[in-house]
């Protein structure tokens, strides 16, 4: 019931995935500062991001990471695992229970995953999508889940999406969600649109107050 892709660029890791069911990102996109990305999807098991991420912390490589995670799961093949590290290198686990035409593809820094596919080709084209894009790393997960809708996307109608990047500082200098919506991802493009020019300013206002600009709402003329 989702597509996601995981990816790190120039020291920044980030996701965007989508579903069928609401509130995905909510559940299977995991982030952690100079650490990685991990989605765990399928029949989710949401404790497997951060149990993929504290292995990649101890130095783990992704394929060692995700095995570490699964081997406290009981459940493993009805998991579908992805996870990229600081050093580019990624690695998926999609379990034989996993749903419908599922799969993955692999870039350069990147790794697309799905279950309930349309179709065989629609994570290649998720990656080409990526690969083809240019600008921030948010625009080009964007452009790569609108790839994979174009191809396809998921058998079923997609109701949520999710678009998350770490970069520069402890948190989420990026986290949308899309939690149920007719139209997520064109929902999510006009979330990204509102707030890619007010990026910067939020963390300034985080790190240097006093150099951030206002918006003009009472009491912060």
């Amino acid at each position: 019931m989702t597509l996601s892709l995981v990816a790190h660029l120039d020291g920044a890791f980030g996701i965007v995935i989508s579903s069928s069911s609401p509130a995905v990102a909510s559940r299977c996109a995991h982030l952690r500062p100079g650490v990685g990305a991990v989605a765990s999807q399928n029949v989710t098991n949401p404790a497997l991001g951060p149990a993929t991420l504290d292995a990649l912390a101890t130095g783990a490589a992704p394929d060692a990471a995700i095995a570490a995670a699964l081997a406290a799961d009981a459940y493993a093949d009805y998991r579908q695992v992805t996870a990229v590290d600081a050093a580019g290198r990624v690695s998926v686990h999609s379990g034989a229970q996993a749903l419908g035409i599922h799969g993955a593809s692999v870039g350069d820094g990147c790794v697309g995953a799905g279950n309930l596919l349309a179709g065989a080709d629609v994570l290649d084209a998720m990656v080409a999508g990526f690969a083809a894009a240019s600008g921030p790393l948010e625009d080009r997960l964007l452009a790569a889940l609108e790839a994979a809708v174009a191809a396809g996307g998921e058998a079923g109608p997609l109701r949520s999406a999710g678009l998350a990047v770490v970069e520069g500082a402890s948190w989420r200098t990026t986290d949308l969600r899309v939690d149920d919506h007719d139209q997520p991802i064109v929902e999510l493009r006009r979330l990204w649109e509102l707030w890619s020019p007010q990026k910067a300013d939020y963390l300034t206002r985080a790190v240097a107050p006093a150099s951030a600009p206002s918006y003009g709402v009472p009491g912060d003329e």
